[in-house]
């Protein structure tokens, strides 16, 4: 059995991860045609399938961005939002058992990504693939928030009996 103190650590690290890695896959939003860019000049490290999709995309965001730059403020907000609901987890990093919500929350926006990745991806033409690739997001978010949010049951558990 844990102690509390290792509880706690346990809580704190996967809180400090999830935030970080939800702020990183965030800002990445900001930098989109410069990514594509970047996997364009190296597309040969790709198979075919994906080839083509990324050559497709970059085109696509690199004349849009030409033509229409206003429309690339949508994933600024995208990115924004990332970071906002990265604050919301400040909640249980500071006191885990109260906010436990918050994880909860997460996990729920997790499952969510499963309907949206595959409803609004077949709207817009997605291939299955990245349908796929998105919806690995809500898994891997929803594994370390149930791991930690089981932690928080069982230091809320010891509380109780110390």
């Amino acid at each position: 059995m844990l102690t509390n103190f290792q509880l706690k650590r346990k809580i704190k690290t996967s809180i400090v991860l999830f935030i970080t890695l939800l702020i990183l896959s965030g800002v990445t939003a900001f930098p989109i045609e410069t990514e594509l860019a970047f996997l364009v000049n190296h597309i040969s490290s790709f198979p075919e399938f994906i080839q083509t999709w990324i050559t497709t995309i970059y085109t696509e965001v690199k004349t849009v961005n030409e033509n229409y730059p206003h429309l690339s403020y949508g994933t600024d907000w995208l990115a924004f939002a990332h970071i906002v609901i990265a604050t919301v987890f400040i909640g249980p990093l500071m006191d885990p058992v109260k906010n436990s919500w918050v994880i909860q929350f997460g996990m729920i926006a997790c499952i969510m990504v499963f309907p949206l990745a595959l409803i609004a991806g077949s709207i817009r033409h997605i291939p299955f693939f990245w349908q796929m690739i998105d919806c690995s997001f809500g898994v891997f978010g929803f594994i370390p928030l149930y791991i930690t949010y089981k932690n928080i049951r069982l230091l809320e558990q010891q509380n109780k009996y110390a």
